[in-house]
């Protein structure tokens, strides 16, 4: 893993964080490239300008506050590098735990921007 791929994954991992938190997707877009591959679980988004489209989930919760637990990055080769992350929701009312959910996380890097983000359910 490249000093410069870690970075642009740190950078798009805490700007994804950001978002979804705030439901501000616009600080996001530049990260990616213009054929970019999106893929979650039940939905895959191809370019710029589906992911821009159909990023409807990155919208701030009424009753819950997110934060966001992530491990070490591993390096799978060839601008591929991954991490697993927890999702630890708790009440915004009152800050109480509500629930957490593991996720992995697959970034492809390509030229400084992410080329390929795939999020698979793990917990």
């Amino acid at each position: 893993m490249t000093a410069d791929d870690l970075q642009v994954a740190r950078e798009f991992l805490e700007t994804l964080a950001v978002a979804a938190k705030t439901g501000e997707r616009d600080e996001l877009l530049p990260l990616l490239t213009a054929d970019v591959a999106w893929l979650i679980p039940q939905t895959d988004l191809h370019g710029i300008d589906e992911v821009r489209e159909g990023l409807t989930w990155l919208t701030p919760h009424d009753r819950l506050e997110i934060d966001f637990e992530m491990d070490e990055m591993t390096d799978l080769g060839e601008g591929r590098i991954v991490s697993d992350v927890r999702e630890i929701y708790s009440m915004k009312e009152n800050g109480e735990f509500a629930y957490a959910r593991d996720r992995r996380i697959e970034l492809t890097i390509r030229e400084g921007k992410i080329a390929r983000y795939e999020m698979r359910i793990v917990g």
